[in-house]
C-alpha cells in the first residue's frame, strides 16, 4: 500500500493533510495518535469507504477511486462500533457474513469452525452477541473479518474500553495471526499496544503525520525508556530545572507532571531529596545525604550549582546551641558536572567527618 500527499476534507475542514507512507507486506503498520488525528478517517478512505478529496492511495497495487469493489473484496475490517448483529448468536454472525463473499455453505462451516477455536470462543458458539464479554466481541469481530481469508486486515482501535486482560488475549491473537503472513493495518491511542503489534508506525497529529519509524526507535528518540508520573510539586519549574540533565521531555497535565527519562529510579530520587521550602529555598536532608558517603553529597551539591544556587556548607545548622562553620566551594564546581577539585573535597570531607552525626538540614538557597 502507498499514499502520497493523500488529502480528505469536509467543506473547511481538513481532517487528513497531505500525508506520505507505504506498508509493506507482511508487516503490522500503525496509526498512532489522539481523537481526532486523523487516523479513523485515514482508515475509511484505505477500506473505500471515504473518497480522498486529493493524493493518491494505492490499495494491493489498486486505485481506491477506480478499483474499490476489487480491493473490498480481498480487505478484512474491524472497525471501532460494534457491528456485530445482536439478533444472531455467535457463529451465525460468522456463517452468515461468510456468504456475503459467495462462499459454500459447507466450507463457511468449516472456516467457522476454524476462527472460533483460533479466537478461544468455541465453548460460545451458541450463545447471543449480547451475552459476550466486550473483549469476547472484539474477538468475534475480528473473526468475522478473517472469514474471507483476506490479504490485509484493518483494524481500527481495536482493544479500546477492553481490560487489560481481554486486550492481552487479543494482542496475542493479533500476533499469532501476523505470524501466519497477513498484512495489518491499525489505529490506536496506547504507545503499548503500537510497541507490542507494530512492526512500524506514524504518529499523527492534526491531520499530518509528525513522526515515523519503529516503535522502539520513536521512544528512544523522542520519549526516552520511562515515563515519570509527579503530583503536588508546586513549582514545577523550578522541579524541571533541578532534573533538566535527566529529562528527555515532559508534559504537564494540570498538577501531574509527566517526565520522559532513561533513569526513572535516579530521577525519583533526585526529586525526593529537593524538598521545597518557602520562596527561596530548597532543602536537603543531611540525614540522607551523609548516610549515602561523601560522593553521593557532591554530586548534589554540582548539581545545586548548576541551578545557580549559593551553597553554605557543611551544615549551616545550630547543633546544641553552636553554630557550625562552613567551606567555600570552588567557583569551577559551578558548571554542571565539573568534578570539584581535591582541596574542596578534602575540606568538605573534614567538615562532615567532624559533624557526621549532626541533625537538620543542608541548607541550598536559590536567589531570584
Amino acid at each position: 500500500m502507498t499514499a502520497k500527499a493523500l488529502t480528505k476534507r469536509y467543506g473547511a475542514i481538513t481532517a487528513v493533510d497531505g500525508i506520505a507512507f507505504a506498508v509493506r507486506p507482511g508487516e503490522c503498520f500503525g496509526f498512532l495518535g489522539p481523537n481526532g488525528a486523523g487516523k479513523t478517517t485515514t482508515m475509511k478512505m484505505i477500506y473505500c469507504v471515504l473518497p480522498p478529496t486529493a493524493g493518491e492511495l494505492s490499495v494491493l497495487d489498486k486505485d481506491v477511486r477506480t478499483q474499490a469493489r476489487a480491493i473490498k473484496a480481498r480487505l478484512g475490517v474491524v472497525t471501532q462500533d460494534n457491528t456485530l448483529d445482536s439478533a444472531l448468536s455467535v457463529r451465525e454472525n460468522l456463517d452468515i457474513f461468510a456468504r456475503y463473499y459467495d462462499i459454500p455453505w459447507a466450507r463457511a462451516r468449516r472456516r467457522t469452525d476454524e476462527l472460533l477455536e483460533f479466537m478461544a470462543l468455541t465453548d460460545r458458539a451458541r450463545d447471543k452477541v449480547e451475552q459476550l464479554s466486550g473483549g469476547m466481541r472484539r474477538r468475534l469481530m475480528v473473526a468475522r473479518a478473517l472469514v474471507p481469508q483476506p490479504d490485509l486486515l484493518i483494524l481500527d482501535e481495536p482493544t479500546t474500553g477492553l481490560d487489560p486482560q481481554a486486550r492481552r488475549l487479543t494482542w496475542e491473537k493479533l500476533r499469532q495471526l501476523k505470524r501466519t503472513g497477513v498484512t495489518q493495518i491499525l489505529t490506536t491511542h496506547y504507545m503499548e499496544e503500537a510497541a507490542a503489534l507494530c512492526d512500524r508506525i506514524v504518529i499523527m497529529d492534526r491531520g499530518r503525520i509528525v513522526a515515523e519509524g519503529a516503535p522502539a526507535d520513536l521512544v528512544r528518540t523522542h520519549v526516552g525508556r520511562e515515563v515519570v508520573e509527579l503530583r503536588g510539586l508546586g513549582d514545577g519549574e523550578q522541579v524541571l530545572r533541578a532534573i533538566a540533565d535527566l529529562a528527555d521531555g515532559h508534559e504537564a497535565l494540570g498538577d501531574l507532571l509527566l517526565v520522559y527519562t532513561r533513569d526513572g529510579e535516579g530521577l525519583l530520587h533526585r526529586v525526593q531529596i529537593c524538598r521545597r521550602r518557602g520562596d527561596r529555598e530548597l532543602l536537603i536532608f543531611a540525614g540522607e545525604i551523609l548516610g549515602a558517603g561523601i560522593e553521593h553529597f557532591l554530586h548534589h551539591v554540582v548539581v545545586a550549582l548548576a541551578l545557580g544556587w549559593d551553597v553554605d556548607l557543611p551544615l549551616p545548622i545550630e547543633h546544641e546551641g553552636h553554630g557550625v562553620a562552613c567551606a567555600e566551594i570552588p567557583t569551577a564546581a559551578r558548571e554542571f558536572g565539573t568534578n570539584l577539585g581535591n582541596g574542596a573535597r578534602r575540606i568538605i570531607g573534614e567538615r562532615l567527618d567532624h559533624q557526621r552525626h549532626a541533625p537538620g538540614p543542608i541548607r541550598l538557597v536559590q536567589h531570584f
